[in-house]
């Protein structure tokens, strides 16, 4: 982060975690608000209550008890993720493909017999991928990637990351995976950040730790100048929840999927900084243009 406060010149102008913290988001969002993004069944209630578009829940787990059950119920879905309601950075989300009827595989290719998910899912009821505690798991639908996004890089679901203050949407990028991110939408994994123009969903350039490209680096496909589908759909699915959520910070992440459109995959109350590094612009001089 201080190799680009010096290279952008943002000294003055970017949030690092702790004034993100201090001034974003504890004055902004009560501590008691908090489970409205950190619990993802939580999430989902306040989605459906409102009439927000997000994968379909197929089930939810709470006991190891149920697993057994549960599961035959589900054998009748190809595709279809499972995934902790208390996750934390990412972890403890299985993508699974149906392969034959007792078999299903990740897209990176590893197979999963029946018994393999079932210790995935108990391990998620006793609170590994979670905060510390005992947790309930969820399996809901898996989003198909767009062909707009499939013709910049074929692999794994690429996402919208919006950041909304005092229910202003102030910032946005794009979050591709890659192969060294290996098909995850995750910064810290590899996957690039592009910038992206908040009025008409234009591509800019895209930041991948080391330089600003105009191009996905694996694919070398150019970026830039590409417009997002469904633009301005997902503003406005945006601005909803912001206008309804009492986190007056908040980060908003938005898949589109080929059959469905854009769909919410969750809400965070703390939203990542690098933002600032990929639009080159700091949450600090956001306010300042926003008059908040």
């Amino acid at each position: 982060m201080n190799r680009f406060k010096t290279i952008l010149n943002l000294d003055k102008k970017i949030f690092g975690v702790n004034a993100r913290n201090r001034i974003l988001v504890y004055p902004n969002n009560k501590k008691k608000d908090f489970i409205l993004a950190n619990d993802k069944i939580v999430t989902k209630q306040f989605f459906e209550h409102h009439n927000i578009p997000h994968p379909n829940t197929y089930a939810i787990i709470d006991k190891i008890g149920e697993i057994n059950k549960k599961w035959s119920s589900l054998l009748k879905y190809k595709q279809l993720v499972i995934k902790p309601a208390n996750g934390k950075a990412g972890g403890g989300i299985l993508v699974l493909n149906k392969e034959t009827e007792n078999t299903w595989k990740t897209q990176s290719g590893k197979k999963y017999t029946y018994r393999d998910i079932r210790s995935f899912i108990a391990n998620i009821i006793f609170g590994i991928y979670s905060f510390g505690t005992n947790d309930r798991t969820i399996v809901e639908y898996q989003i198909q990637s767009h062909n707009f996004f499939k013709k910049i890089y074929s692999k794994g679901v690429p996402d919208i990351r919006i950041i909304t203050y005092k229910k202003i949407i102030i910032n946005i990028m794009l979050r591709i995976p890659t192969d060294r991110s290996d098909g995850k939408a995750n910064l810290h994994q590899g996957a690039i950040g592009v910038s992206v123009d908040l009025e008409t969903g234009i591509l800019k350039k895209a930041y991948d730790y080391k330089s600003y490209e105009i191009f996905h680096p694996d694919s070398k496909v150019i970026i830039e100048g590409l417009q997002i589908p469904f633009w301005q759909e997902i503003l406005s699915i945006s601005q909803k929840i912001a206008n309804n959520s009492p986190l007056l910070f908040l980060g908003i992440d938005i898949a589109i999927d080929e059959y469905k459109g854009p769909l919410v995959l969750e809400i965070n109350a703390r939203p990542g900084i690098e933002i600032q590094n990929v639009t080159q612009t700091g949450l600090r001089d956001l306010l300042y243009a926003n008059k908040i």
